[in-house]
């Protein structure tokens, strides 16, 4: 009898520790997210940099007490790849990220995280975290794709589908360093289309999670059930911030990827992909939730917190599903050789790389149409009581930006105006500031039947007055159009 009362006791303490050390765990990721702007690297402030403008930040570690910078290899068009080393413990943790060269999300955190490091904030955590661990980044790992703000490297492959062949440069560094550290985990950083939600809701996939299979039966051993662990302790944290906008990655094996072979390897190996958040094209909203999550994932791993985690709660995380617009509009009336139809239009904003890329013009399309009741969008306009008509061409011809200035765009988008004729002298760009479309003489809009594939300029009409203008697949109640439309086109 007094057996037994002992051991309930014991795990009475035990239960209760656990729940101390998670509430601390919170606490810690609500003071970080608090005091975040103090660690954020100001010289980065949108996705699209380049491996000149981190070489500094790495630099600036180079020699600094507590951190360790080596160059560990170079890219095909030989750009370097550093390794950023500190902390004295006993596990190892291995980050990487911009495998893939327009996934920037993750490097930008990773600067963030280096400053709250080299701080003097957070004490405590910080020499906990650093006597139990040594934590090491490889920052943007394709930097020839970082250069052209694309996918592929320099070879023209996905690196992540080169861990078997080890084809590329890159590729052999990043199995190179894995096997030299033998780390203990490994967090594999990436960023997802924004079009992704949490499954079954409105909300965006702000943040997915895999802890990736390691074989085609998805087996769970102790590494890959770490990795599940960490997850479960990383979206607790985050759901304090962005709630249900967590997902859970498709966990397929794919032989040829680096997650799923590092977890063979006998890497704990945690997926991040970074995906979309409300007005937050920068990611810069994201990019903090990077930094608060992977800062409290490795607090969990120094302190063995993790270990308490349920593995079922993973596998409770909702999976990701991909069924969100940039804009969707609900029930229009549209009309075809006589007869009138009701249809859902599901409407998105393509980026364009302008010359560098470093910056980009958005161009809308109409994507999907039909029954799209099972989607969603980050921008909904009910039409129900609404007509489809597409945008006319104004009938004057402008010649200068000074006579251009002049119109009133309210009032020609309120007439139904979707495009303005002008000079061949205004047309040497692809898009423009102006909120309606600059076309050329001769232009007739395509738009004859409304299908996926073509420009979003229509407008919404209630009781024969425009209600909403959408140009360029931005949306606007024509209140403020200059500031509502990002962008138009010039076609010519």
């Amino acid at each position: 009898m007094k057996k037994n009362i002992l051991s309930q006791l014991l795990l009475l303490v035990f239960v209760l520790a656990g729940v101390k050390t998670e509430a601390q765990n919170v606490q810690f990721a609500q003071d970080l997210e608090a005091e975040y702007e103090q660690f954020r690297e100001e010289n980065i402030n949108s996705r699209r940099f380049k491996h000149d403008d981190i070489l500094p930040l790495i630099e600036n570690y180079n020699g600094q007490q507590g951190f360790q910078v080596q160059e560990v290899g170079e890219s095909i068009e030989g750009r370097s790849l550093h390794l950023v080393s500190l902390g004295k413990g006993e596990t190892d943790v291995f980050l990487w990220s911009q495998m893939h060269g327009d996934e920037s999300t993750a490097t930008m955190a990773i600067f963030d995280i280096l400053n709250f490091f080299e701080s003097g904030e957070f004490e405590e955590e910080k020499a906990e975290t650093l006597l139990n661990l040594k934590i090491h980044f490889l920052p943007m790992l394709n930097p020839d794709g970082a250069e052209k703000f694309t996918r592929r490297n320099a070879l023209g492959i996905d690196i992540n589908r080169d861990a078997l062949r080890l084809q590329s440069p890159e590729a052999k560094t990043l199995k190179r360093i894995r096997d030299s550290l033998d780390a203990d985990f490994g967090f594999n950083l990436h960023d997802q289309s924004k079009y992704y939600n949490a499954e079954r809701t409105e909300k965006p996939a702000t943040i997915s999670f895999l802890a990736p299979a390691y074989n085609y039966e998805k087996d769970i051993n102790e590494v890959r059930g770490n990795a599940m662990k960490v997850i479960v302790q990383m979206n607790r944290v985050l759901q304090k911030f962005a709630p249900g906008q967590i997902g859970r990655y498709n966990d397929d094996f794919e032989p040829r990827a680096f997650g799923d072979n590092i977890q063979k390897w006998g890497t704990s190996t945690i997926l991040i992909e970074s995906g979309g958040y409300p007005d937050d094209p920068e990611k810069q909203e994201i990019r903090k939730l990077n930094f608060v999550s992977i800062l409290s994932a490795l607090y969990a791993i120094a302190t063995e917190d993790y270990k308490s985690a349920e593995i079922s709660d993973y596998e409770n995380i909702p999976n990701n599903d991909r069924m969100l617009f940039d804009l969707k509009v609900t029930a229009i009336n549209y009309k075809l050789n006589g007869e009138s139809y009701i249809l859902d239009l599901g409407i998105n904003r393509f980026e364009n790389d302008l010359s560098g890329n470093s910056e980009f013009y958005y161009s809308g399309r109409v994507v999907d149409q039909g029954d799209l009741s099972t989607s969603y969008g980050y921008e909904k306009i009910d039409a129900s009581s609404m007509e489809f008509k597409f945008g006319k061409v104004y009938p004057d011809k402008v010649t200068s930006e000074e006579e251009l200035s002049k119109l009133d765009p309210k009032e020609l988008l309120k007439k139904g105006y979707a495009y303005i004729t002008v000079d061949s002298t205004l047309l040497d760009n692809s898009h423009s500031d102006y909120p309606l479309n600059l076309v050329s003489e001769g232009f007739a809009p395509k738009n004859e039947i409304l299908k996926p594939g073509i420009a979003a300029n229509f407008f919404l009409y209630k009781d024969g007055k425009v209600e909403y203008a959408v140009i360029n697949g931005f949306i606007s109640d024509l209140e403020d159009p200059v500031k509502q439309i990002k962008n138009s086109l010039i076609l010519k």
